[in-house]
């Protein structure tokens, strides 16, 4: 559940990176140890007082990584895998986005993730992975939750969500990791 602070997806968004550049600064357990340091990273990215990286750091660490699966570790059958599903469809323009069908939204996955996790979103897929897991939210690997992150960002500025703030939720629940996953896919 995120903080009492987090109204709209960007704040989500926001919120999200933010538990990521603790756990960078300050280790795996920076999200009990640095909870201020959270709160402040996320106003901050809120109020534009802070810059996320770029893609590109993002894809220069992915080009150094060791080639093996995000999701299990596998270095067998691996293939590229979009984090956003490239079938997405927001509006006409999914299908040629450069964020969706570009390297900036591809990761290396084995065979059976990349169709286990089909046109799921990430965090839809990381709960199946890690259904014991509490938050599973904390199993998603870093460059691969950046990555998502940055992207998912930019499919929730073109519908025009990514100030939503959960009203009309139909579970009647408030806003959540699984509101950044789009559903709606292209059907082949």
């Amino acid at each position: 559940m995120p903080d009492h602070e987090v109204k709209t997806i960007r704040d989500l968004i926001y919120y999200q990176y933010a538990k990521i550049i603790a756990k960078a600064a300050m280790g795996p357990d920076a999200k009990k140890a640095a909870y201020g340091f959270i709160k402040s990273t996320f106003r901050k990215l809120r109020d534009d007082q802070k810059k996320w990286s770029s893609y590109l750091h993002e894809d220069k660490q992915f080009v150094n990584a060791e080639k093996r699966c995000v999701y299990c570790g596998s270095t067998e059958n691996l293939q590229w895998e979009h984090i956003v599903p490239k079938s997405l469809f927001i509006n006409e323009r999914c299908t040629n986005c450069d964020r969706i069908q570009g390297i900036h939204n591809q990761i290396w996955a084995c065979k059976t993730c990349n169709i286990h996790k089909g046109t799921k979103g990430l965090y839809r897929f990381m709960k199946e992975l890690h259904p014991d897991v509490k938050p599973f939210s904390d199993c998603v690997p870093a460059l691969l939750e950046e990555k998502y992150l940055k992207t998912i960002w930019y499919c929730h500025l073109c519908n025009g969500t990514l100030d939503w703030d959960g009203i009309g939720k139909t579970d009647g629940t408030k806003l959540d990791v699984f509101d950044l996953d789009f559903t709606k896919t292209i059907e082949k």
